[in-house]
């Protein structure tokens, strides 16, 4: 998402940064990427293909159901047709004969979910994709999907300071599906000098969004966080996240702060 330009619309500002970045992955050891046909829309695509191609050991998941207008603007489109269309479009962008894995952007509300669960089962069946996955759905949603194929992964927006999909990750956790949080640095007023999270983070030398991004890790076994970036640097800092290591302390303390400032988003302000 975050190689594209401003309101994730058009062609990035700094396209070598963009390159750059990609290219850095595997010299990370990073072999996962997340993208999605709407981003850009198109620009994403086709700028991993150019930096990445033939991929290797990198896995390239992408996602279609969401339609764009604007900057900043994601109309939902959840008809078969238009489902099936796009990952043919995917996979011919990406360059691959078939896409590791493909997951549904959104469930279309003017769709049936059937149809669009349909959909994912018969590109399955055709071979245009390997394995599929939802975002933004409930533990209900994954277990009507799961009636139609199997279901690998759950893209939900998850962090620190916002826990609305945690039963939708222990249920993943349950039944061993990969759940892909998505704005995972985030860490809200949480990072504020004097904190538990910027007290952790200064005792381990690290940032509090990579304190953030350890807590993530820690979190759940099927975890598979998505930080996105367009810069080389902040990729760097990104995965640096995964060698820090949480005390049974610090990540309970972190736990509870989190909740805490969750609870606080819920309720109402006079």
């Amino acid at each position: 998402m975050r190689i594209t330009g401003d309101g994730v619309w058009g062609d990035p500002a700094d396209p070598a940064g963009a390159l750059a970045t990609l290219r850095r992955l595997p010299e990370l050891g990073v072999n996962f990427i997340d993208t999605a046909d709407s981003y850009g829309p198109a620009v994403s695509e086709e700028l991993i293909r150019e930096a990445l191609h033939p991929y290797d050991q990198v896995v390239v998941a992408t996602k279609g159901g969401l339609t764009r207008t604007g900057p900043n603007v994601w109309p939902p489109c959840g008809r078969p047709e238009y489902l099936i269309q796009q990952a043919y479009i995917s996979r011919r962008r990406l360059g691959v004969e078939r896409i590791d894995l493909w997951q549904l952007h959104r469930i279309d509300p003017a769709v049936p979910r059937d149809e669009q669960f349909g959909a994912v089962r018969e590109l399955m069946d055709r071979g245009v994709i390997r394995h599929a996955g939802l975002s933004e759905v409930s533990v209900e949603d994954i277990e009507a999907a799961r009636q139609v194929f199997p279901v690998a992964t759950v893209q939900n927006l998850y962090n620190l300071v916002n826990r609305k999909s945690e039963a939708v990750l222990d249920y993943c956790a349950e039944q061993n599906i990969g759940f892909i949080p998505w704005f995972p640095l985030a860490a809200g007023s949480l990072a504020r000098d004097g904190s538990v999270l910027s007290e952790v983070a200064s005792r381990l030398g690290a940032s509090p969004s990579q304190v953030a991004l350890a807590w993530v890790l820690r979190r759940s076994p099927v975890m598979l966080p998505i930080p996105g970036t367009g810069k080389v640097k902040h990729l760097e800092e990104n995965v640096a996240a995964a060698g820090l290591t949480l005390s049974d302390e610090d990540f309970a303390a972190l736990d509870r702060v989190g909740q805490e400032e969750w609870a606080k988003q819920q309720t109402p302000q006079d």
